[in-house]
């Protein structure tokens, strides 16, 4: 399971929401290269990047920002936030993103990502962020009809592989993801899906890596704000990681938990 430490963009800082609200965001960090660099020193060798700018602005706004991340860091990059179109793809990946994360357009235009899927393959991901199952758009301000289960089968049958999925309730809550609803689609969609929203402790990667090892198609998680409060150390979530066999021991009853993850 890969791990992704995340940063969000917003005015060229390292800033984090609360339920994607941007008028809570809280900065971290006023430079956000010196973040990536950490975090590749402490043994990440990918990140996630949000331009939250370009989200509501629905156009590139922290290019320069996300050139020097990738430039300065060595890290495996991926993007999201306001990229609509494959003019936009191309250039992200020109920028050398490993991966881009279409959200918006994959409701509003899903022939444009059954192209980019044609074009550039699985560096094509889907970012679906739901609240109680129905899927929000641009930037997290509008609901859209669709719930989250029917939109991951539109993005199979246009040749997704990858999705990153978000419950927007959890996010920068610091109250642990939602590990069942992630578990399901995963399992009801076949696909490869990126955990984000709400991971609060070592405790809830331990939960999620117990889950690949059961079969899950789990094949990442995204790790915000409890790793700039420290809640969490991006060394320690590495380790879970790189330790599966010392996880099947037994010591978490995985369907206790489940029953208490409040899904």
């Amino acid at each position: 399971m890969r791990i992704f430490p995340a940063i969000d963009l917003k005015g060229g800082k390292a800033v984090r929401l609360l339920q994607g609200r941007m008028e809570d965001a809280t900065v971290y960090a006023e430079n956000p290269v010196e973040v990536a660099r950490d975090f590749k020193a402490q043994g990440a060798d990918s990140l996630h990047v949000v331009d939250l700018d370009g989200a509501f602005a629905g156009q590139p706004v922290n290019d320069a920002t996300i050139r020097q991340l990738i430039q300065s860091s060595g890290l495996k990059v991926q993007v999201g936030g306001g990229i609509r179109s494959l003019e936009r793809i191309e250039e992200l990946l020109n920028l050398g993103v490993e991966r881009v994360i279409l959200g918006t357009v994959a409701v509003r235009d899903p022939e444009l990502v059954q192209e980019a899927v044609a074009r550039f393959g699985e560096a094509i991901v889907v970012g679906i962020d739901a609240k109680k199952g129905q899927v929000a758009v641009q930037g997290w301000a509008e609901k859209s009809e669709m719930m989250a289960l029917e939109l991951a089968l539109k993005m199979k049958d246009v040749g997704v592989k990858h999705l990153v999925f978000t419950d927007i309730s959890r996010d920068g809550m610091l109250q642990g993801p939602n590990i069942q609803s992630t578990v399901e689609l995963a399992r009801e969609s076949g696909l490869q899906v990126v955990a984000s929203g709400g991971v609060s402790n070592i405790k809830d990667i331990i939960l999620l890596q117990k889950e690949v090892n059961l079969g899950a198609s789990i094949e990442g998680v995204i790790i915000g704000k409890a790793l700039y409060t420290g809640a969490i150390t991006l060394s320690a979530a590495l380790a879970v990681t790189a330790s599966v066999s010392d996880l099947s021991g037994g010591k978490i009853d995985l369907e206790k938990d489940r029953e208490g993850d409040g899904c």
